[in-house]
């Protein structure tokens, strides 16, 4: 069962800050250097000096001093807080996406409980980790999918988004209810629903290690999330593609890339790199791909998918029917001969979100060659994620992103 609890929540004061928009961010993730710069400009109060600070005890100290000057306020009544995204799609059309945030009592992965559908990288991990132990706060909610087949909460958030909203900030809109009748309804949606972890789950994963290594019971034993019907007709999923660097010096390797390519798949020539994103497609493994050398483009699909299957034997066939999963088996641990370490630390590969990019990345040589992915389906998630197995790194982008600094859950 889910335990989902309302949120004794931890927000700006808006009277203090002047505007949300000024110190809200994206997941840390997704953040660079010059991002960040931009972000910690934008106003002293920006999220980013406690989420990405200078040092983890400096974001401590950082919480402390805005606590103290009325920056951040702490609510004594439990709540939950819905957030509607209205947003512009890759193809022009206008759609909105609602979830709920709260938080959730971390629990082990498990059927009927909640499932992964990535791989983590321990160095992410260890970062929040410390962040968490510093601050004793979720920061950034763990954005959770659940089945809603009933309707039960989609009917809960239509009766408190009939209300005013508390704010209102770059097309997102956030509503707070207190109504303890909506907040049970909300329960009883989630009782019996087993939850996937579409975006953070180093932070879940966090979550978990920081309950057990305080112990007892308490805060600690819960994490934020925000929770999204997966029925939700806004819910959308990006690619990220694959750039591979250090095959210039190594005839070797491009020699192993074109051998797998050429005797495994299907090659044809693209008119231009427009259409490196190959579409949906009827349920062959299909990427594009282009180098740097030729920087001609291709689209490349897999001739038998029993090539696949001997290559990820031992897996679950939705699995073995992952174009990242086929992808990561041929090319990347086959061709190349990358070990888990390698892909986890990135040595020799590189994600882009961006297709013009990702393109500009070969075309340029900033990256050697580079895989063009579509995104991977709800469906096809869901059905990996039933099986226990996750995905490869990267596989999903779900968007838009969770922004940060909307509300915070206190651990003590």
């Amino acid at each position: 069962m889910a335990d989902l609890q309302p949120l004794r929540t931890l927000r700006y004061e808006p009277a203090a800050v002047g505007s949300l928009a000024e110190v809200i961010a994206p997941p840390y993730d997704v953040i660079d250097e010059a991002m960040r710069a931009e972000l910690a400009a934008r106003s002293p109060y920006n999220v980013v000096h406690v989420d990405l600070p200078e040092s983890y005890g400096q974001a401590a100290a950082t919480l402390r001093e805005w606590r103290a000057a009325g920056v951040l306020v702490q609510e004594d009544e439990p709540a939950v807080w819905v957030l509607r995204q209205d947003y512009t799609a890759p193809d022009g059309a206008g759609r909105s996406r609602t979830g709920f945030f709260a938080r959730v009592r971390v629990d082990e992965y498990g059927p009927g409980r909640i499932r992964p559908h990535e791989r983590t990288h321990p160095g992410p991990k260890e970062d929040r980790l410390s962040l968490t132990r510093a601050t004793r706060t979720n920061l950034s909610p763990v954005f959770t999918l659940f089945p809603d087949s009933d309707g039960i909460a989609e009917r809960a958030t239509a009766h408190i988004t009939a209300a005013e909203p508390f704010a209102t900030v770059d097309g997102d809109t956030l509503w707070r209810s207190s109504d303890e009748d909506l907040i049970a309804e909300l329960q009883m949606a989630l009782a019996d629903a087993e939850l996937l972890i579409a975006d953070g789950h180093h932070r879940y994963e966090t979550a978990r290690v920081y309950a057990d290594e305080v112990g007892g019971e308490g805060a600690h034993r819960y994490v934020l999330m925000l929770l999204c019907a997966l029925s939700d007709p806004g819910l959308l999923v990006f690619p990220t593609h694959r750039l591979l660097t250090g095959l210039k010096d190594s005839s070797e390797k491009q020699i192993a890339i074109r051998d797998v390519l050429r005797g495994h798949f299907e090659i044809e020539e693209l008119g231009d790199t427009s259409q490196l994103e190959p579409p949906a497609g009827d349920g062959r493994v299909a990427f594009g791909y282009m180098d740097s050398f030729f920087k001609r483009p291709f689209r490349v699909t897999l001739k038998d998918q029993a090539t696949a299957d001997r290559a990820l034997r031992g897996l679950p066939e939705p699995y073995r029917r992952l174009d990242t999963a086929v992808l990561e088996a041929l090319v990347l641990r086959g061709a190349l001969k990358m070990s888990e370490d390698d892909i986890s630390d990135l040595r020799g590969l590189h994600y882009s979100k961006d297709l013009d990019d990702a393109i500009e990345a070969v075309e340029s040589g900033r990256a050697d060659a580079g895989f063009f992915m579509r995104p991977t389906p709800v469906e096809q998630v869901r059905e990996v994620a039933a099986t226990g197995e996750s995905m490869p790194p990267k596989s999903t982008y779900f968007y838009p992103k969770v922004p940060t600094g909307l509300v915070f859950n206190p651990l003590a």
